[in-house]
């Protein structure tokens, strides 16, 4: 029989004061059997670092084709498409031929390094495509912080993330690998 998600109720108050964004999202997070803390806490991470009013988790780890998060239009075109991990090169292809914008949100130490070296030249050519790397203590950090009921605080400026809950605080600050240039 076949290992059912665990549910995570988040609530998330980002003041991101580089892109002038001040709300609060509660979230319902799907935690995928096979998905560790630290990977859960990285899509929350994502998912503030981009928080709009239509930003939503897809099912992620559950479809091929599906980002972790994205952002539709009304007219359901896929205007954002965040990715966590270390996808291939012909899926960073795929994602800058379906949505206006992406974003890669690489981890895992050395292993991140050796992935960016191999596809850094072959994403090059794509003008929306955004690569961010995030050092592992910070996430490992991160993960000690998941809780089946959380109520985040997400501070972001210049870039840098400060992430707080109750009286513990985590700093990241994710590497920009690549920036989407249009």
């Amino acid at each position: 029989m076949a290992q059912k998600s665990t549910i995570y109720k988040a609530e998330l108050s980002v003041s991101d004061m580089d892109r002038h964004y001040y709300e609060t999202h509660k979230l319902t997070v799907a935690k995928h059997p096979s998905e560790t803390d630290e990977r859960l806490m990285i899509r929350l991470l994502a998912f503030a670092s981009s928080a709009s009013g239509n930003l939503e988790f897809s099912k992620g780890l559950s479809a091929d084709d599906e980002p972790d998060i994205w952002e539709k239009s009304l007219s359901g075109e896929i205007d954002l498409w965040i990715t966590l991990g270390l996808p291939s090169e012909k899926i960073v292809r795929q994602s800058c031929g379906r949505a206006k914008a992406v974003i890669v949100y690489s981890y895992g130490g050395k292993t991140a390094e050796v992935w960016w070296d191999k596809i850094k030249t072959a994403t090059s050519r794509f003008d929306n495509l955004s690569v961010v790397n995030l050092v592992t203590s910070e996430t490992n950090e991160l993960a000690g912080m998941a809780n089946r009921s959380m109520k985040l605080q997400v501070n972001i400026q210049n870039g840098d993330v400060m992430i707080s809950v109750d009286d513990k605080v985590v700093y990241v600050t994710p590497i920009k690998l690549q920036n989407c240039k249009g």
